[in-house]
């Protein structure tokens, strides 16, 4: 039979491993972005979840002329007003062409259109693919962040670069939660 100081040793020891590793350390399991207008207004809240089959993207926007919006994850976190090209192109890690119907295709950060009602509301819920928000070679929050950026046309969901989806008129940095 063992003495039980051998027994307090492990358990000490093992519970200090666990104490040492902050929270911090730990990869993040979602990202959020206030979404302004170019006005820098807010009119909206994106949501990006990272789950055992990739990333999720939740988008809820509000001030948008009715009808369809190209919406596309954005390569670098900045949103500098009013045409938010600081956000730079679409999240594209593998080097893909645009389009979800592009058989080339498609970008990273490139997703369906949301639809504004007549009150010029929208929402979108998506699956982005099989990326991470930190840590790795695909990762959406690496040293330059991402942002979230709504376009003032629809997306044709084929055309290189960006769909023939227009001018930027919504953008959101993500940052991890």
């Amino acid at each position: 039979m063992r003495p039980v100081w051998i027994y307090a040793l492990v358990l000490s020891t093992l519970g200090a491993g666990i104490a040492a590793t902050p929270l911090s350390a730990r990869a993040p399991a979602r990202a959020q972005a206030d979404l302004k207008d170019a006005s820098g207004k807010s009119v909206g809240r994106a949501d990006v979840r990272q789950s055992t089959d990739g990333l999720w993207v939740t988008v809820r926007a509000s001030g948008l002329t009715p009808g369809a919006h190209g919406i596309h994850v954005h390569a670098i976190g900045a949103c500098t007003a009013p045409d938010f090209t600081s956000a730079g192109p679409h999240w594209n890690p593998d080097g893909h062409q645009h389009g979800r119907k592009n058989p080339n295709g498609a970008h990273a950060g490139d997703a369906p259109n949301i639809v504004a009602n007549a009150k010029g509301r929208g929402s979108l819920k998506v699956w982005l693919g099989a990326g991470l928000l930190t840590g790795g070679p695909q990762a959406l929050l690496d040293t330059d962040g991402a942002a979230v950026v709504i376009h003032a046309d629809p997306d044709d969901e084929m055309t290189d670069p960006s769909g023939k989806s227009g001018k930027r008129i919504v953008c959101g940095v993500l940052t991890a939660r």
